[in-house]
């Protein structure tokens, strides 16, 4: 770090703070730190100063929101396949939607000299500036499941709009018009995009907006239990629920259970009991292995040389309906 100092023209703690990240150096400052660090090929690891002559360490980084969630345990298995037919080992690790536990994790992955990284964002409050030097430096970067923050790199996302669209056109081609839409928090990237596409497929169907019945902010199963309880105790309660991930959705089947209600539920995320529930169940499916697959396969591309433009590709949805179809709804109250 001292040459690179040197080279900038900047303290030591200047050029410390670039390579982590840190965003509140002068632009211009943080440009030749940059500029210092690409001539002089400095790395953290003094094992690997020298990219141009270091050999590979035949491991790969995986940073994912939850060990536990069988969405991210499908990316993770898929991954580390891939890994094994590359000769590779892969290393696993959680942020639970904690930037800067994010931030430490994939840091310290860096230091361990792994040849690339798997990244799922720890929500949209994750800047992805630090990893900046180490990309350019020759680690390689590819986002799963949402997109990076001041960072290009290739990336894997769920085709969240259409599957939250079809969804909503699914409940309302049955007759239903109070709708109850539950989410996690709205930081979450495919959480955003899901509820904004349910609210304008809502509009589209002239399903009358309720607030109401639009729920964020749920990361656990008995906030959504409480939720579900509100709704369905209100003067108004809806006839269907669509809840945008699989957590959601066990949430809403339990406090269902719980007070008997007969409500349709459509769920966005598979899971494998989703099929054995007694309770009818629809849900917006894609194929989360091959998100795992196809970003590693992206991955070792760039370890191997691949320097073309970063790229994105977009994992397509379908409905499918576990134990039995979706209930109509029940049929308006007669007027005097």
């Amino acid at each position: 770090m001292t040459d690179v100092a040197r080279e900038a023209d900047v303290s030591l703690k200047t050029v410390s703070r670039v390579v982590n990240g840190v965003s509140t150096v002068d632009p211009e400052m943080a440009a030749r730190v940059r500029a210092a660090v690409a001539r002089l090929g400095f790395r953290r690891n003094s094992m690997a100063r020298d990219l141009r002559t270091r050999s590979t360490s035949a491991t790969v980084g995986l940073l994912i929101e939850d060990l536990a969630n069988p969405f991210y345990a499908g990316i993770a298995a898929a991954a580390a396949q891939c890994a094994l037919e590359n000769d590779t080992l892969l290393i696993t690790a959680s942020s639970e939607e904690d930037a800067d536990r994010e931030r430490r994790l994939l840091l310290q992955m860096c230091e361990r000299r792994v040849d690339g990284l798997l990244v799922v964002p720890a929500g949209s409050t994750a800047d992805h500036v630090y990893l900046r030097t180490e990309i350019e430096m020759g680690t390689p970067a590819v986002f799963l499941d949402r997109p990076p923050t001041n960072v290009r790199a290739d990336t894997v996302l769920i085709d969240n709009a259409a599957g939250a669209r079809s969804a909503i056109e699914h409940l309302t081609a049955r007759g239903h018009e109070r709708i109850g839409v539950l989410s996690d928090w709205l930081s979450i990237h495919p959480m955003s995009e899901r509820l904004s596409a349910a609210e304008a497929a809502l509009e589209r169907a002239g399903a009358p907006y309720r607030p109401d019945l639009i729920r964020f902010g749920l990361h656990h199963v008995p906030d959504t239990e409480a939720a579900v309880e509100e709704m369905l105790t209100g003067p108004q309660p809806p006839t269907a629920l669509f809840a945008l991930n699989n957590r959601l959705t066990l949430g809403v089947l339990s406090a269902l259970n719980r007070l008997g209600r007969d409500v349709a539920v459509v769920g966005f995320d598979d899971f494998e009991t989703a099929g054995l529930m007694a309770y009818p169940l629809t849900v917006v499916s894609y194929d989360a292995r091959a998100m795992g697959r196809i970003g590693a396969e992206l991955l070792f591309e760039r370890i191997g040389g691949d320097a073309s433009r970063p790229r994105t590709v977009v994992i397509p949805t379908t409905l499918v309906e576990h134990s039995g179809a979706v209930r109509p709804a029940p049929p308006a109250p007669a007027r005097d």
